[in-house]
């Protein structure tokens, strides 16, 4: 009886082992070419990385606007002199950096095995402000004007954004981890991220 039992031992070892073996020798799906890569991830179109909300308390006054004739212009000075526009306001917007894979083409992709290269297109940013978030105080203007406030203080936030170092790296980091899940998913489990692929003429 021990023998027997000693044998089925022996048996299911071996079997196992055969079954590991088939597994660990069994060849890796192949990644697909660069072309069909490139394509997967033109689909996502535009990834948004990062998505912040802004707030800033601001002022304004409009220049004066010159309306043709001599009289006008006096009119329209004096209503300025007496009354002159101004206003204040505690705007919100939300901002979203991201990038536009669209942009990707032949060129930005090459794969070598299970391991890729890929140039990224420069992150993209945009502003919208939220109305229902934002508040008008101490104005006078009048609804044109307050539209040139808050499209003032969209550019503006627009402006910052751009030009905000920790902002686009992050936005950078999530995209590429966004972006390597994805080509692991397709086989690829090595992704590096350059300026240029390799072999190509500096510029």
């Amino acid at each position: 009886m021990r023998k027997i039992v000693a044998l089925a031992v022996v048996g299911l070892a071996a079997g196992a082992g055969a079954v590991l073996a088939t597994l660990l020798l069994r060849p890796s799906p192949t990644p697909p070419p660069a072309p069909v890569v490139v394509e997967r991830i033109r689909e996502t179109a535009r990834l948004e990385s990062l998505e912040v909300l802004l707030y800033r308390k601001i002022s304004f006054a409009p220049e004066p606007v010159p309306q043709g004739s001599v009289w006008s212009d006096v009119v329209a000075w004096v209503g300025r002199a007496l009354r002159p526009p101004r206003g204040r306001a505690i705007v919100f917007g939300r901002a979203r950096l991201g990038l536009d894979l669209s942009r990707l083409g032949p060129g930005s992709l090459a794969v070598e095995g299970r391991e890729a290269w890929l140039v990224l297109p420069p992150l993209e940013a945009s502003v919208e402000i939220l109305p229902g978030e934002t508040e008008v105080i101490d104005s006078n203007l009048d609804s044109a004007q307050t539209a040139q406030l808050l499209e003032l203080a969209r550019q503006a936030f627009l402006r910052e954004v751009e030009s905000d170092p920790r902002l686009r790296e992050r936005a950078r980091r999530q995209a590429e981890r966004a972006i390597r899940e994805l080509l692991a998913g397709l086989g690829i489990p090595e992704v590096r991220f350059v300026d240029r692929l390799p072999g190509s003429p500096a510029s």
